[in-house]
């Protein structure tokens, strides 16, 4: 059996769990909120916010972060 793999750019940015933590405050939204609507668990966010990902941040978990809290984090995956 043939199995496909999505291969995904990954970032590893200093402080980038900080960024994300300040933008979910200003959101007003819970955590819960966010990570329902980002699609990812509690247990995973809070290994984001903790910048403890050992294999860096998805890109496009990152974009879709971004999109459900309205901001724009700055993180260019061509020029890591």
């Amino acid at each position: 059996m043939l199995v496909l793999r999505r291969i995904t750019q990954t970032v590893k940015i200093p402080e980038l769990g900080e960024k994300i933590q300040a933008a979910q405050a200003r959101s007003r939204m819970n955590v819960t909120e966010v990570c329902q609507r980002v699609g990812i668990s509690r247990t995973y966010w809070y290994k984001i916010i903790n910048d403890n990902i050992p294999d860096g941040l998805a890109e496009p978990t990152l974009r879709k972060i971004e999109e459900v809290l309205g901001v724009d984090l700055g993180v260019d995956f061509d020029n890591k």
